[in-house]
């Protein structure tokens, strides 16, 4: 099990976006990403996010991009947005290599209680591709919950991938903080 002694949390700066892209789409994208068990190389190819986009996240007002280096080198990350009332989180990555070892239990606890401590939000949302019916359930053990609520996949943009299906769409999931 993980432990969040041997990891560092910091905020993302210019210097760790090649890294951070590098982290995310061999998280999600490839043959690298099938290691672990959060690949969406079934149904989505091409890119999952390019160095301007990380670069946004890093640089946004009333945005945080959580870094989690383990001796010295990224090991995992996660985005947090100031929303009024709530936070948003997303572009959540965990190295392959290190998933199913409780790593990703042990960041979206420390990014809620970021989350919480920064800004006094209350609820954290997410959008989670509805067809991911693991990974969904995986954020359910963690207290969220599914909205029903959907939001159509971007089909045409090549940032977000390009789709190996046509019924693709996000669904938004809450999660009440304490």
């Amino acid at each position: 099990m993980e432990t969040a002694a041997a990891l560092t949390f910091r905020d993302a700066t210019d210097a760790d976006v090649d890294a951070l892209v590098a982290l995310i789409e061999s998280a999600y994208r490839g043959d690298s990403s099938r290691v672990g068990w959060t690949t969406e190389a079934d149904i989505l190819q091409g890119q999952r996010t390019d160095p301007q986009g990380v670069l946004e996240v890093v640089k946004a007002t009333d945005s945080r991009l959580l870094t989690v280096e383990r001796d010295g080198r990224i090991v995992a990350c996660c985005q947090l947005e100031h929303r009024g009332a709530h936070a948003y989180f997303g572009m959540f990555a965990v190295s392959p290599t290190l998933q199913g070892a409780g790593l990703g239990k042990v960041v979206i606890a420390a990014a809620e209680r970021a989350a919480r401590e920064s800004w006094g939000v209350t609820e954290m949302h997410m959008t989670v591709i509805s067809v991911r019916e693991d990974l969904i359930a995986w954020y359910e053990r963690r207290g969220y919950r599914r909205t029903g609520k959907m939001t159509p996949f971007p089909y045409g943009d090549e940032r977000f991938g390009i789709p190996q299906r046509d019924d693709l769409q996000f669904e938004l999931l809450t999660k009440e903080l304490g």
